[in-house]
């Protein structure tokens, strides 16, 4: 066993603290790595606050981790120590469903779903009597620790372009925003709109821009709208729309996608009278109940709403790579891992226009119990 340490919650009503643990060795297929960085993701807090109703305690969250490889299983020949390496959302799926033998892990339709970096399997084998759980876990510990196990197929190369710091959100807010822009096929001359400027909009935008896209983004901060201008896209007020056609408004049926970040039940309908014919809102910041659609707005234009989750271990590597050749990062700001608590507050309060990333070098085991 590898002895660990952490920063954990035992209930959704208190902040994390440290917590000492331990990890299996690493199986013939696993590398270990000693974790240098991991970012601080919104759904960390949904996770830690059980807000979405399924956390297993205790709660470790992280799964933005960039590290170093210290060891390799027998089999492994992906990885060799030394190497800088990242590690998103998944640690491992069934393998066997069509989507996982397609390379869409994060679709994973096996009795389990796929393996989560923290919280175990997506579906815990409690809500799958019939089905043994696959991976003999009910939780798993993220990369708020000095240490991850993890199959080598599951470790993301970093490419020499990136900070390591910097590289730590997109193993997951930059997968999840450039996965539907793939998949929904922006390319050079399309205009996309981006629903909230935090976080995800922010590499939305950047990543849409480098793609060759005409960028608008939509948000309730007047300051955030010379801070779009920064980057090379145009800002609007969600203020100024409504949810009935304006043929005088020139933004109507205008963009050939538009994605909502907000990660938290947002009304869709004032932008729905703002795609072409045929084209798609994606939400990806909120996985809860959405406020009723309009059917009238999207029918009449063969419109879709639809929803997208992170990312396989493909598009990852492809947005890792993706940003270094384009010298795409997010804006971040360090952070000392027994400040994490008064994070998650202002990451809450919408106070943040960067990501935080966990400095691991800051985990002093000492202070653990």
């Amino acid at each position: 066993m590898i002895e660990a340490v952490g920063y954990a919650t035992s209930h959704s009503f208190t902040g994390l603290k440290p917590h000492k643990f331990e990890r299996d060795d690493a199986k013939p297929n696993e590398v270990v790595i000693d974790v240098l960085y991991c970012g601080v993701c919104h759904s960390d807090i949904h996770q830690a606050k059980n807000e979405w109703g399924n956390t297993v305690y205790p709660c470790m969250p992280g799964h933005e981790v960039v590290g170093r490889v210290s060891a390799v299983g027998d089999t492994v020949t992906l990885h060799k120590v030394g190497d800088l390496v990242g590690v998103g959302c998944m640690i491992d799926s069934c393998r066997e469903c069509a989507p996982c033998r397609e390379g869409d892990q994060n679709y994973c339709e096996g009795p389990n779903s796929w393996l989560a970096t923290y919280n175990g399997p997506m579906i815990p084998a409690k809500k799958a009597p019939n089905e043994a759980n696959r991976y003999n876990r009910d939780n798993t510990f993220g990369g708020y620790s000095n240490v991850l196990v993890v199959p080598e197929d599951f470790v993301l190369k970093i490419p020499a372009g990136l900070k390591l710091e910097a590289a730590a959100p997109l193993l997951c807010a930059g997968v999840t925003t450039y996965s539907p822009l793939k998949h929904w096929g922006v390319k050079a001359g399309d205009k996309v709109g981006i629903v909230g400027f935090g976080g995800l909009g922010d590499i939305a935008a950047k990543m849409a821009i480098a793609m060759g896209a005409t960028v608008t983004l939509f948000t309730t901060d007047e300051e955030k709208l010379e801070e779009a201008v920064r980057i090379g896209a145009t800002g609007v007020l969600e203020k100024k729309l409504t949810e009935e056609v304006d043929p005088t408004n020139p933004l109507t049926r205008t963009f050939d996608l538009i994605l909502s970040t907000v990660p938290k039940k947002h009304d869709l309908n004032p932008y729905l009278p703002l795609l072409k014919r045929d084209k798609t809102m994606v939400v990806m910041g909120d996985l809860g109940p959405l406020e009723p659609i309009n059917n009238m707005q999207t029918a009449f234009h063969r419109n879709g709403v639809a929803g997208s989750l992170i990312g396989s271990i493909a598009e990852t590597q492809e947005v890792l790579n993706f940003c270094a050749e384009h010298g795409i990062a997010h804006d971040v700001q360090l952070l000392d891992i027994k400040d994490i608590n008064d994070a998650y507050k202002e990451v809450e309060k919408g106070d943040v226009r960067f990501r935080y990333v966990i400095d691991l070098a800051t985990l002093n085991a000492q202070d653990a119990h």
